[in-house]
């Protein structure tokens, strides 16, 4: 199978946040139509060797933002593969608070694992990316890290700061071959996401979409090198609609007069 962008036949993959959601549908898309050589990452070391034996894939079990987790990582790669040719950073996890509720505190462990865990395995493994070229990275933020709203401040900072980072990336790395795609998607039903308050309204079930949509929107922005994508691809209006009419943007986001914002915790992707 001849994939574009010049990338092998045979691609080595790591994928963060692999034991639900968008991660898992990743992982198997990879295997199905791409026949790709996987190493799976998550906390759940049992859902994540349940996975790798159906899909003949190899596991590494760890918390990203612990110290050690990315050097681990690299050597679960090294010791199995002589290369790298696809990083799909997914892991996330959102807890809602509007500020004055969760303070610094809340904002701190958002960039914890939305934001520096991403950049650290980023660091330990570019080195096999840039041996390996032509090879990508994908990075999984969010319509959130375009468009803000009351109540998910702490992950939008965090996204924000993925996306921001992930456009630098892409200039300073296309030099040596290595792809850096963005990935963002809207209102995904996963485990942690269940969005059911959307998918019980007709009104607005149509504005969610699915991990294996969010799957293949990782595909095109790392096996087929494309800058960016929203899933679902009308999202992308809500990033212009910022730009050009913020005022109007937090109107429509906004909570309603009197309405008390109430934090969850929502984590996803591991």
């Amino acid at each position: 199978m001849r994939l574009c962008g010049n990338m092998r036949a045979m691609t080595v993959a790591v994928v963060t946040g692999a034991s639900s959601g968008i991660g898992e549908a990743t992982a198997r898309l990879l295997a199905r139509e791409h026949d790709a050589k996987l190493v799976l990452v998550a906390r759940r070391e049992d859902r994540l060797r349940a996975l790798a034996n159906e899909l003949g894939a190899s596991f590494c079990a760890c918390d990203l933002t612990d110290d050690g987790a990315p050097g681990r990582i690299r050597a679960h790669v090294e010791e199995r593969h002589d290369r790298l040719d696809l990083l799909v950073n997914n892991a996330g996890a959102a807890w809602r608070a509007t500020f004055a509720e969760g303070g610094w505190e809340n904002v701190k462990r958002h960039m914890e694992v939305n934001f520096d865990a991403v950049v650290r395995l980023t660091e330990a493994l570019l080195p096999l990316l840039r041996r390996s070229a032509p090879s990508a990275i994908v990075n999984v933020s969010s319509t959130a890290g375009r468009v803000a709203r009351p109540g998910s401040g702490a992950y939008s900072a965090a996204k924000f700061a993925l996306a921001g980072w992930s456009d630098a990336l892409a200039g300073e790395e296309a030099p040596h071959g290595v792809h850096v795609g963005l990935v963002l998607p809207g209102f995904i039903t996963t485990e942690g996401f269940p969005q059911r308050e959307l998918n019980d309204n007709p009104l607005t079930r149509r504005l969610v979409s699915t991990p294996e949509r969010g799957a293949q929107a990782i595909i095109d922005a790392g096996l087929n090198r494309k800058a960016e994508r929203y899933v679902p691809r009308p999202y992308g209006l809500a990033a212009v609609a910022r730009v050009v009419a913020p005022r109007l943007v937090r109107y429509a986001t906004g909570p309603k007069a009197g309405e008390r914002l109430i934090p969850s915790t929502r984590p996803d992707g591991e």
